[in-house]
Order: C-alpha cells, then structure tokens, then sequence
C-alpha cells in the first residue's frame, strides 16, 4: 500500500458563474455583473487541490464526450493528476454547475449531473486495484449513492483510509457511515446528520458528537471563518481559520478536504492535518471561481496566509 497515494472519486462539471449584488430570491430577476466558466465539480476541485497542494491523485470520474469533458480530461492532465480512470460517456453530456455569487463571496448553485450520474460500480472494475493500494480514499455525493457505498465498502474492506465529505447534503445510512474514517460536513450537513441545528461553535461541537455516535470516528464540521470542530473518538477540538477578506466561497470546502487529505498522507495528526486545511480554503476564499482559486503548496511557503 502506498500511503501517500490519494485516490477522489467524484464529479466533474463546467461552472457558469455570475457575479452580482444579491442572490435573487424565487420570482425575482437580478442584473448581474461580470460572467465567466471555470472548470469544476466537486471530485474535481478535491483533486485539483490534491495536486497543486503536493499530493499524489488519481482521479476517477466520468465526463461527456464534449467539448467539456475534453477540456476538463486536459487541464487535469497539465494539473499532474493520473486521468487513466476519468472515463468518456458516449450518452449523457457533461455536467454543469450555474453559480449566483453575491458580494459577500456567498454562492448560490444549481448543478445538471450528466454523465456524473452514470458513474456507477461496474465503471470502476479497473480502478479497483488502485483503490485498494492507496493509502487515502476521497469521496463527496455528486456521484450516485450506489457508487458511493460500493467504493467505500471495498476501500474499507482494503484497509484504506476513507474520508467523506457528504456534500451536497443528504441522509446516510449506517452502512455507509460504518466504512468511514473521517466525516467532513459543513454546518448544514452537520445539521441533516445530527438533527441538531448548527449556527455557532456550540452547536457544531454537539452536531460532531451526535455524528460521532453512529459510528465515525472522526468528525470535522468545517464552520468558514469560525474554522472546524474536531470530534475524535468523543473528544472535541476547534481550529481556528486565518481571519481573510472573502471573495468568493465557492469551491473553499473541496478545497478544505483536498489540503486535509493531503497532510494526512503526509503523517500530520488530526489537528495539525485540519489547521493545514483552514488555511489552503482561506487562501481559496480571496479569489473568484472554483479550481482558478486553488491555491498551490509555495503559496504556504511563501507566507500568504
């Protein structure tokens, strides 16, 4: 087993991004300012993040046979990352993210799966030894919960290390759980799994318990400026993130799990992996888009944050 090799399983989109004073309520129509694409999806930042962080990522996914997916498959392939398992739908076209950003770096998003919703068990056959001799398995839930539990039940079976970052939100069942390592909601995931409403670091560290109790053994419910709130093994520690001015939000989550992957596969502990975390999505935070405001490792070195 190569414990620094990290393995995400997940989506790949196109993001449509308008940024504008407000995000428009139902009915309403809100001019908006600048427009522009950037290369996204959940399982695709969190590689992305990965390779520019140190780390060394396969990434499995499975894109149109479009102009999209043709872009998206080269600039995985310029970014460093193992694309021998980032697979070509003859069907379904890519998928697409729409993105409302407001002036206070919130985000709005709507997302069309396309062929992520075809990534199912049987694609990921020849990937299986892959997973199985990696020391790191990264999820998030843009791809069908079968895919989901079947590459985690078989990761977990294998001894590897997985971590879930159940985003967008949804309900998981024990089984799921069961094969988990380490949980990476963020305050309304903490919520849908805990049944405990989250705005503050009180609440958060009652959510993290409560996720805890079903069975993971270690939670982080990420908080955005107020930063993470570790729950491992029953025990409760916070991380503070670096006080930034916010731009954009969107992607600093991916970003989050992508940098946490990375310092475990270097042999940081817990603490020392989240505190990395914090401060790669603080620097992803000051910039617009998705992967365009991943930040790369000499951005540490070099004192940004």
């Amino acid at each position: 087993m190569d414990i620094k090799r990290i393995v995400v399983v997940g989506s790949t989109n196109m993001d449509m991004v308008v940024k504008t004073s407000h995000i428009p309520v139902p009915g309403e129509t809100v001019l908006g300012g600048s427009f522009f694409m950037n290369p996204g999806g959940k399982g695709a930042n969190q590689a992305v993040a990965v390779a520019r962080l140190g780390g060394n990522v396969i990434f499995i996914s499975k894109v149109g046979n479009d102009v999209f997916g043709k872009q998206s498959a080269q600039l995985f392939e310029e970014e460093g990352i193992n694309t021998y398992h980032v697979l070509s739908d003859a069907e379904m076209p890519s998928g697409v993210a729409l993105i409302t950003v407001d002036d206070a770096g919130e985000n709005s998003i709507v997302v069309a799966s396309g062929a992520n919703g075809n990534l199912f068990p049987d694609d990921l056959k020849d990937a299986l030894p892959e997973i199985a001799a990696a020391g790191i398995l990264l999820m998030q839930l843009e791809i069908p919960m079968e895919t989901v539990q079947f590459v985690a039940q078989y990761a977990a079976e294998k001894g590897v290390r997985v971590i879930l970052n159940p985003a967008p939100a949804n309900t998981l069942g024990p089984e799921l759980l069961r094969c988990v390592n380490i949980i990476t909601p963020n305050k309304k995931e903490a919520e849908m799994l805990s049944g405990i409403k989250v705005n503050n670091l009180d609440s958060a560290k009652k959510a993290a318990k409560a996720i805890c109790s079903q069975g993971v053994n270690t939670v982080v419910v990420t908080m955005g400026p107020l930063g993470a709130v570790i729950c491992q093994e029953g025990k409760i520690q916070v991380v503070p993130a670096p006080q930034v001015e916010a731009v954009d939000s969107t992607a600093a989550g991916d970003v989050f799990n992508g940098a946490l992957a990375v310092a475990l596969s270097e042999g940081k502990d817990i603490p020392d992996a989240v505190t990395f975390a914090c401060k790669a999505a603080a620097i992803s935070v000051t910039r617009l888009g998705a992967q365009s405001s991943i930040p790369y490792r000499n951005e540490f070195i070099a004192g940004n944050i």
